[in-house]
C-alpha cells in the first residue's frame, strides 16, 4: 500500500494547479523567481526570461486555463471512487506522463543554452545544432523555452508519474475487494 493516497496526490496536483493560477494572474514573477526554478534552470542551462515581470495577456490566459484544469480535475475526484480511480484517471495519467515528457525533452533539447558566467558548464547541444532561424520567428514555441516552463513540465512529468504508479496499486486493490464482495454475494444468494 502506498503511503500517500492517490487522492490525496490527485487532490494536491489539483490545489497546485489552482495556486499556480493564482500566482500567474497577480503576480507572475513570484513563480519565475522561484529557488526551485531558478536551481532546475541552473542545471541545465536554461535561459532566464523577463517576460513573467508583470503580469500579461498571455499569464491572465494561462491562469484561467491552469484554474479550471485545476477545479475541473477537483471535480472528478468527487465521482464514485469506480469511475476515478479506475475509468478517468487510469486514463488520465499515462496521457499526461506521455505529454509532459515529451514537452520537457522539448524543452530541454531545443533551448539554446543560457549565458552563464561560468565557463566550464557544458552545453547540452552546441550551436551547429540550433537552426540558422532560431528566435522570434521561430513560431509560439520560442515562448516554451525557458526556465520557467521546463520546471512546470519536470513536476508535471514527476507528480504524475507518482500519481499513475499510486493508481495502478490501488485500483488493483479495488478490483480485489470488488472481486471479493461479488463472490460472498453470489454465495450468500446460493
Amino acid at each position: 500500500m502506498a503511503l500517500i493516497s492517490a487522492s490525496t496526490i490527485l487532490t494536491s496536483l489539483c490545489l497546485f494547479h489552482i495556486t499556480l493560477a493564482y500566482f500567474f494572474y497577480t503576480n507572475p514573477h513570484a513563480i519565475a523567481d522561484q529557488a526551485l526554478v531558478w536551481v532546475l534552470g541552473e542545471a541545465v542551462g536554461m535561459p532566464q526570461i523577463q517576460s513573467f515581470s508583470t503580469p500579461s495577456p498571455t499569464s491572465s490566459f494561462l491562469a484561467v486555463t491552469l484554474f479550471l484544469v485545476g477545479l475541473s480535475d477537483l471535480t472528478t475526484l468527487s465521482m464514485p471512487e469506480e469511475i476515478w480511480l479506475v475509468h478517468y484517471w487510469g486514463a488520465q495519467a499515462p496521457v499526461r506522463i506521455v505529454l509532459f515528457g515529451c514537452l520537457t525533452l522539448f524543452t530541454y533539447l531545443t533551448a539554446p543554452p543560457a549565458s552563464s558566467t561560468s565557463p566550464s558548464m557544458p552545453s547540452r547541444l552546441s550551436s551547429h545544432h540550433y537552426p540558422p532561424a532560431y528566435g522570434p520567428a521561430n513560431g509560439g514555441s520560442e515562448g516554451l523555452r525557458n526556465r520557467v516552463f521546463f520546471a512546470f513540465t519536470l513536476l508535471e512529468f514527476l507528480s504524475w508519474f507518482w500519481a499513475w504508479v499510486t493508481l495502478r496499486e490501488e485500483a488493483a486493490a479495488f478490483a480485489a475487494r470488488k472481486r471479493r464482495r461479488s463472490s460472498s454475494n453470489t454465495r450468500e444468494r446460493s
